[in-house]
């Protein structure tokens, strides 16, 4: 009986023989996956997301404190209403003369006197006004203008402005002549409104504010033309004055 020959087992490899390229078995987890894994580097935070959440911070802080402003502002309205309760003053057209109007080839010649009643109601409130320019218009169109005097309103207190209106040789254009001349031959009379604008300071005990413009337009003033030899008296009973504040901001008037 032949006997048979078996081959020696295969010796192992060394790793370090084929130049590391294959690890040892059993391998390591650190082995199998962190050696082709590469190297984690954080990224940088986006620019634009930083910007925007700053802007966002300060939009909303610009409107936190736009709040707590006007929040104050309201609670010193309040507080000056319930000390001093303001009222507008009030202002009446008591009477008016005319003694001249006449329209001649587009010119007019016209003399106004005018007479404006103004009224404060308050008891711990007063005015000090600047000069107040008078405007009287027709139909549009403006046929005299004058000054009122600055003067103190002082509390409870009711004043009389009186002005004298002249206007001589003053050239109108064709469209308001015609209007002006239409209106003349009116049965009822001339329809006239008398506007005022001025600036005015208001004192409330030791509170002084700012000079604030102010206009005051009064409608429904009817007067007849007057004759050589007697001025006509204007119908002023129905008369309403209206009266707005004028806020200029830059270039805008609000009012």
């Amino acid at each position: 009986m032949t006997d048979r020959v078996y081959p020696a087992a295969r010796p192992a490899v060394n790793a370090t023989a084929n130049g590391g390229a294959n690890p040892s078995f059993p391998a390591t987890k650190a082995q199998l996956y962190g050696a082709s894994r590469p190297t984690y580097r954080p990224q940088p935070y986006p620019r634009r997301r930083r910007r925007r959440s700053i802007f966002c911070t300060i939009c909303c802080w610009l409107i936190l404190i736009i709040f707590v402003i006007i929040l104050l502002i309201g609670a010193a309205g309040a507080v000056v209403y319930l000390l001093y309760r303001p009222h507008r003053p009030s202002f009446t057209v008591t009477s008016l003369k005319l003694s001249q109007f006449s329209l001649t080839s587009s010119t007019l010649n016209s003399k106004f006197d005018v007479n404006v009643t103004a009224i404060n109601p308050n008891d711990k409130v007063s005015f000090s006004y600047n000069p107040t320019t008078v405007s009287i218009f027709s139909d549009g169109v403006d046929v005299g203008d004058g000054t009122f005097p600055g003067f103190f309103h002082g509390e409870k207190n009711t004043t009389v402005l009186k002005a004298s209106i002249l206007r001589s040789g003053v050239a109108l254009g064709s469209d308001d002549a015609a209007k002006l001349m239409s209106s003349m031959k009116s049965k009822s009379g001339l329809a006239l409104k008398v506007e005022l604008a001025t600036k005015v300071k208001v004192k409330m005990g030791q509170l002084t504010t700012p000079k604030v413009g102010i206009r005051v337009v009064c409608d429904g003033i009817i007067v007849t033309l007057p004759t050589e030899k007697k001025p006509a008296v204007g119908s002023t009973s129905n008369a309403k004055c209206n009266f707005d504040v004028r806020v200029k901001i830059w270039k805008w008037t609000i009012g």
